[in-house]
């Protein structure tokens, strides 16, 4: 069995009462489900600056007995009134709330450092306060900058590319100067390119997996950033929630450290823009015939990424279970699925609108 499945069998046994941050968000969303699937009393604590109310209606699955075990707070992480009330008596926080994407950060560096920074802040000394025993939470890979070095290893990081990417890094150092002063165990995980179910399609900063398929689904140009030769690691989110638990369960020699969460491959956009194409030409097969379009690169973006997930392996017992293919399958199905119940979805792909091959 793995570290895994011991871990949740574990907490079936002995529940605990947990704080997602960013709750009605993508991942935030989908660490709710898990955990209450494992019999979890769960608070959630959202702003809905960009989650949504139907994501949590999605994990509550319109169960009376799970709604019992969970309380959601309408709030702003930057409130620390808001965010010493949700952390009241919890035993564990996953931290997700925060201003995402590189691009808003660079035209909305103050709101992003005041979100990312001293919204943080706000969350971890209040869960100092209330005697929580682990504080997880959300980092990034963009904290590596301009390291030309592949894969990325956690000790080793360049010059930061963006706002971004400086929030991250602070809130790691903020993190293990309150394990090492005030004694409260921390875990973060920077995370590689997630996606999957709840991925939100719309708005300026959506990622790349959903708009491509939105766009592709109903005849909008499908466009790359740079000549689509950029790599990532493309990690689904059912990794992401495994090393969630993984982190606030493991023992203290674990804690005070960062984890890459990924695969540990590296996927070009071309391959992953003509991967999301073949998938959805199974249902459209006129959809072969389209090619993106291609613009100039976007300002803070890396390069190349790829994760050693050696760390994680070894010291969390982390294993993906999902793969960039089987996730990408999955996640495909659930974006159209989304897109029709949205009323989204146009009847013929409108192939005129599009760059063809």
């Amino acid at each position: 069995m793995s570290r895994y499945e011991d871990v949740k069998e574990s907490l079936r046994r002995n529940p605990r009462r947990w704080l997602v941050t960013g709750a009605a968000g993508f991942i935030g969303s989908n660490l709710v489900e898990t955990l209450l699937d494992l019999d979890q009393t769960v608070v959630g604590m959202d702003d809905f600056s960009t989650g949504h109310a139907r994501n949590l209606e999605d994990a509550l699955r319109g169960d009376p007995a799970r709604a019992r075990r969970f309380r959601f707070l309408e709030a702003d992480i930057r409130d620390p009134d808001a965010v010493r009330d949700a952390c009241r008596g919890v035993d564990s926080v996953l931290h997700h709330a925060a201003l995402g994407s590189v691009p808003r950060s660079i035209e909305l560096p103050l709101l992003a450092n005041d979100v990312n920074v001293n919204g943080f802040l706000n969350v971890l000394a209040a869960a100092l306060e209330a005697g929580a025993e682990r504080f997880v939470y959300a980092a990034s890979s963009a904290t590596y900058g301009d390291d030309p070095v592949l894969p990325k290893t956690e000790d080793s990081i360049g010059r930061a590319l963006s706002p971004y990417a400086v929030t991250k890094h602070v809130n790691e150092l903020y993190a293990g100067v309150f394990e090492r002063c005030y004694g409260i165990r921390t875990v973060g995980l920077r995370y590689f390119n997630v996606f999957g179910r709840r991925q939100d399609p719309e708005g300026p900063y959506a990622a790349v997996i959903p708009i491509w398929v939105r766009n592709l689904l109903t005849g909008v140009p499908c466009v790359v950033n740079g000549d689509g030769e950029n790599t990532r690691d493309f990690c689904h989110v059912d990794n992401v929630v495994q090393a969630n638990l993984l982190a606030a369960t493991a023992p203290a020699e674990a804690t005070d450290r960062v984890y890459n969460v990924a695969c540990g491959e590296r996927t070009t956009l071309n391959e992953l823009y003509a991967t999301i194409r073949d998938g959805l030409a199974l249902r459209r097969p006129a959809l072969r015939a389209c090619a993106p379009r291609y613009g100039p690169p976007r300002e803070g973006d890396v390069r190349e990424s790829q994760a050693d997930i050696a760390r994680i392996r070894d010291l969390l017992g982390y294993e993906p279970t999902v793969g960039v293919a089987d996730g990408l399958r999955e996640a495909l199905e659930w974006y159209a699925e989304d897109l029709a119940r949205r009323g989204g979805e146009s009847a013929e792909p409108a192939l005129g609108a599009v760059a063809l091959a």
